[in-house]
């Protein structure tokens, strides 16, 4: 090929374009520089944000990450009677905690800790229950109650196991055990349900109110949680307290209850079960409440074994079972002062207006016959000899003639088939029998007029609990005023803060006769006083007057016309046996209801048992303790801090636990272990045991016991020594030939037509 050709073949030479490519430089540049800006832009804005915006929340979690918070737990509010005596405290008590996030295998450790402190299979099982149910950064409590030996040993051996810690508490302690079981009731461990009533409060506290006043009072008594922030380095172990919010102490609770005559209550009553409660009519503030048999409310704080929760429930005699607040049971005789109260309130009788009483009594039309106490009858007979001698027939009459409407109606006035007011829980509200409370249990069964006349003497479908018929008695004592019943009397909210009383409801009237009351009083004045009363054995070396009345709820009824001996019954057919009463009769500061399980006569088990109480409240006597079956000990008292050798100071004229001055120097035992939290709370102690208004029990000494509450009384000298009071008959002794002093037998002498 030629070199024409050669030319011709060669493609032409494009020349470069400098301005374009300038441009499309500057192009790119502009898209690039856009993009870091807007990179930068952005990155400011987002150091902006963590530095400016979001400075406190990562702040905090920064401080976070340093400081720890930890719960402090308040104290629970202590629990006085109405003279300054402790009746529940807290004690220092360490316990073991485990997270299991950082323990690891419990089966493991687990068998390694169980040598070092003893572990129950209670604590092993309730513990492995928590572990599956909780979240594994939680700790969760091993074992309450762990002994000085055993934290000890612990303390040489903590290295070894990571995530298992001792931590030191309040324990509640219950100084007289059985005997307020049924009043203050007991704390113990928290479980779901109350998880989810605490909130935020679930995973901070151990323990929660269960029963009676712990229960009722314990948003008071729990006071409320505070905490410590703890600093801490990378492996979160505690360098120093940086700071703290305080934890407020629960409030305390002074009762109106008086240690010596609950005790003086429990000692009458024997081996005896049954419930009693004693009042001040002019208050209504309880004075005494049993219910019999009791248990140990200790048992309870830290989780009751199986061998002792199954020796409880295999009891019979039900000892867990408050027969105050939540039993109840036809209340026999004791309702006939009430029901005269109802017939001249209501018109229908008048007090001098009498009735036959032939020894039984027949309904218009009907050939069924319901018996009077005596087979002969008891004559004519007025209102105030009906209620001494207990007549029947009086008060089948009354209640026929009134009506069970009319009836319901006046009985409802008087506190019975509505609550007490009581500050326990649950209480029950009893049984009013009418027509339409029938009707709903049974349809097909109409109301019988037989109904009416057996409720006239409390049998039948009535139901009335020990509190009611207190307070019924206390409103007849007192002029006709109902009032509120109550436990607590007066509430302070720190140690340096006054005692406030409890705001109560306001009283009622149940009527407002003067007169009507008057008569009602000179009856149950006679059924103690009088020669023909159901309990002139009361009578017997009193120097004050009372005025009651006795009763008895049958169980069995007698065959015939011959007299029933209820001692001569298997035990669980044995009547029951009531007393009701104030004392003393002129000026009444104390009134009762008694009930006796299984105590046949109420004249010849109850009353008696009523003697005691009023004797105890009026005259300082303590009953003779009956010699026991078991042998157990009477309660003890393990005695608060006191200043060594010191005793409280009393003003002439001042009752002890009342403004007693302050020891000047307080005597404090630490716990060796932990000794400086251990000593924190034993001043604390201190401090409690020294406030105006409480005797420490170490010191009360001879202050202690039972004062005579009777104007005007000085005690012989043979019975200032021991306080003695006099013998009374057996039982038996009581029952007289043909005479069944309170048999409120309504059997019929034919068979019922209805």
């Amino acid at each position: 090929m030629g070199p024409r050709r050669r030319l011709l073949n060669r493609r032409p030479r494009v020349l470069k374009n400098t301005a374009a490519e300038a441009d499309q430089f500057r192009l790119r540049a502009a898209v690039a520089f856009f993009f870091v800006l807007i990179g930068v832009v952005g990155l400011g804005f987002w150091y902006f944000r963590l530095q400016v915006w979001q400075h406190d929340d990562y702040a905090m979690r920064s401080e976070q990450n340093r400081v720890k918070l930890r719960p402090v737990v308040p104290g629970r509010g202590l629990i006085y009677d109405r003279r300054g005596r402790i009746l529940a405290d807290n004690v220092p008590a360490f316990r073991i905690e485990v997270t299991p996030s950082e323990a690891g295998d419990s089966e493991k450790w687990l068998p390694q800790l169980a040598r070092v402190v003893a572990l129950t299979p209670e604590d092993i099982s309730r513990f492995e229950a928590e572990r599956k149910a909780t979240r594994g950064f939680k700790p969760i409590v091993l074992k309450l109650r762990v002994s000085d030996e055993e934290v000890a040993a612990f303390a040489v051996d903590r290295w070894r196991f990571p995530g298992v810690e001792l931590v030191s508490y309040l324990n509640r302690r219950y100084p007289y055990g059985e005997l307020f079981a049924h009043v203050i009731g007991y704390v113990g461990r928290i479980d779901t349900k109350d998880q989810e009533a605490l909130g935020v409060n679930a995973g901070v506290l151990t323990h929660i109110g269960k029963t009676g006043l712990e229960r009722s009072y314990e948003q008071q008594l729990r006071g409320q949680v505070g905490y410590e922030q703890i600093e801490t380095n990378v492996d979160g172990r505690p360098i120093r307290q940086v700071g703290h919010v305080p934890a407020k102490p629960g409030a305390d609770l002074r009762l109106s209850i008086d240690l010596d005559l609950q005790r003086a209550m429990v000692t009458a009553f024997g081996d005896m079960d049954g419930s009693a409660v004693a009042v001040d009519p002019r208050t209504g503030e309880v004075l005494a409440m049993v219910s019999l048999p009791s248990y140990d409310s200790n048992l309870f704080v830290n989780g009751i074994s199986s061998t002792d929760y199954k020796a409880l429930n295999e009891n019979p005699s039900r000892p867990q079972f408050n027969r105050n607040v939540l039993g109840g049971g036809p209340p026999g005789s004791t309702m006939k002062p009430f029901m005269a109260l109802a017939g001249l309130d209501s018109g229908t009788r008048r007090a001098e207006d009498k009735i036959l009483s032939t020894g039984e009594f027949h309904i218009p039309g009907q050939k069924r016959g319901y018996r009077d106490s005596h087979g002969g009858g008891h004559g004519w007979v007025d209102l105030r000899e009906s209620i001494a001698q207990s007549v029947n027939t009086y008060y089948y009459k009354l209640a026929l003639d009134m009506g069970i409407q009319k009836v319901d109606q006046y009985m409802l006035r008087y506190g019975f088939g509505q609550k007490t007011g009581i500050d326990l829980l649950g209480e029950n509200i009893g049984i009013l029998p009418s027509p339409e409370w029938k009707a709903k249990r049974n349809k097909k069964e109409g109301w019988y007029p037989g109904e009416t006349v057996i409720a006239g003497i409390g049998q039948g479908y009535w139901v009335v609990t020990a509190l009611q018929l207190a307070r019924g008695t206390a409103a007849i004592a007192n002029s006709g005023t109902l009032r509120q019943l109550h436990l607590v009397r007066e509430i302070r909210t720190g140690y340096e803060s006054p005692w406030l009383p409890k705001e109560l409801n306001e009283p009622t009237r149940i009527t407002d006769n003067p007169a009507h009351l008057q008569a009602v009083h000179e009856g149950m004045e006679s059924t103690i006083h009088g020669g023909r009363g159901t309990a002139r054995i009361m009578a017997r070396g009193a120097p004050y007057r009372m005025a009651g009345k006795t009763g008895t709820a049958q169980k069995v009824s007698r065959k015939g016309n011959v007299s029933l001996n209820p001692h001569s019954l298997p035990y669980h057919l044995r009547h029951q046996a009531l007393f009701v009463g104030y004392a003393p009769a002129e000026n009444p500061t104390i009134a009762v209801a008694v009930v006796v399980e299984h105590g046949g006569y109420g004249g010849s088990t109850a009353a008696p048992i009523a003697r005691k109480i009023f004797d105890a409240w009026l005259l300082g006597k303590m009953p003779e303790a009956p010699p026991s079956k078991d042998g157990k000990p009477a309660p003890t008292v393990a005695p608060l801090a006191v200043a060594p050798g010191a005793a409280p100071t009393v003003s002439p004229g001042q009752a002890p636990g009342e403004g007693a001055a302050v020891p000047a120097e307080l005597k404090v035992v630490a716990v060796p272990v932990n000794g400086a939290w251990a000593k924190a709370v034993a001043m604390a102690n201190a401090r409690v045991a020294a406030q105006p208004g409480h005797v420490p029990q170490a010191a009360a000494g001879a202050e202690a016991g039972l004062q005579a509450n009777l104007p005007g009384y000085v005690a012989p000298p043979e019975q200032a020594a021991d306080g003695a009071a006099p013998p009374a008959r057996h039982d038996d002794a009581l029952i007289e030939p043909n005479l069944d002093p309170e048999d409120d037998d309504v059997s019929p002498t034919v068979e019922p037509q209805r």
